[in-house]
């Protein structure tokens, strides 16, 4: 068995397609979506992040409102800004680019983000409305995850879904997701005694630590469903990701690459975030 590629790549390209049509037809009503995005100081990676997600925006009809601040930037300074944004109806979602000069409390930076335009995800608030099933926004790349495994087909009531990771950001909420597509989910992380046992059960595995070959072909259950959020370098300095891919993609059925797979997935998923609060603004307003 060779397994089917899962293409993030061309799956992007086609909700951006989507994310672009809804905009415009937001706009027949008087509403753009807008996107704020904050960058504090001069980290490069950050920098090079922000500008991908301004061209996702300028390429999908979503206006971004680039807002850059030295390092120098108060917590307090930031913080006052942030409210400024939250009352701003012309912004939907909300941005801080982590991660911050280490004068500012990143925690307290994402809770002052209204939880309507916490297009991350990132809240305790929005932790909690995942948790509890309420309408919000979820995490984007565990978001972007859900829409790769749909296109496998698998339907997930009743399916084993092993997640490896239990972060914040990836793991937990990814887990929750699968929960709610009626998944039996197992979480793994540093501390289980014998990973393998329980991978090998998983009809979905999805691997989230960033360390490489956390998953290997030995693992994996013949006909699971593999994807590889990790982002590594391999010792040639290639991009590589937590799973044995040239193993694993013996054993099965699909598997995301690295690169080419969750990465595309994760920008798109905040313009949708973004487009979803738009959305629900354009809705509440009443109409004439």
């Amino acid at each position: 068995m060779t397994a089917q590629l899962i293409d993030g790549v061309a799956l992007s390209a086609r909700l951006r397609t989507d994310v672009a049509a809804r905009a415009l037809a937001l706009g027949t009503r008087g509403v753009t979506p807008g996107l704020a995005v904050i960058l504090v100081g001069e980290d490069p990676a950050s920098a090079v992040y922000v500008r991908n997600k301004i061209k996702a925006c300028a390429d999908t009809g979503v206006r971004s409102v680039f807002e850059k601040y030295e390092a120098t930037l108060s917590e307090e300074a930031l913080l006052a800004r942030i409210g400024a944004l939250n009352t701003d109806p012309a912004i939907h979602g909300i941005l801080v680019q982590m991660p911050l000069p280490k004068h500012i409390n990143p925690h307290k930076v994402i809770e002052a983000i209204s939880t309507t335009k916490d297009v991350d995800g990132y809240a305790t608030l929005s932790a909690g409305e995942l948790m509890t099933g309420q309408p919000g926004f979820r995490p984007c790349t565990p978001y972007g995850c859900m829409k790769l495994i749909e296109t496998t087909g698998i339907d997930l009531r009743g399916k084993h879904a092993v997640v490896i990771g239990r972060s914040n950001t990836v793991g937990k909420p990814m887990a929750l997701l699968l929960l709610q597509a009626n998944a039996t989910v197992t979480i793994c992380h540093s501390a289980t005694a014998d990973m393998g046992h329980h991978t090998r059960q998983a009809d979905v595995v999805v691997a989230a630590v960033g360390k490489r070959n956390v998953l290997t072909a030995d693992m994996v259950k013949p006909g699971a469903v593999v994807i590889d959020v990790g982002m590594n370098r391999n010792p040639e300095g290639k991009l590589c990701g937590d799973v044995d891919f040239a193993e694993v993609r013996k054993v099965a059925s699909h598997i995301t690459p690295v690169p080419g797979g969750v990465g595309p997935m994760t920008i798109t998923m905040l313009l949708v975030n973004t487009l979803e609060a738009a959305e629900r603004r354009a809705s509440a307003i009443p109409q004439p």
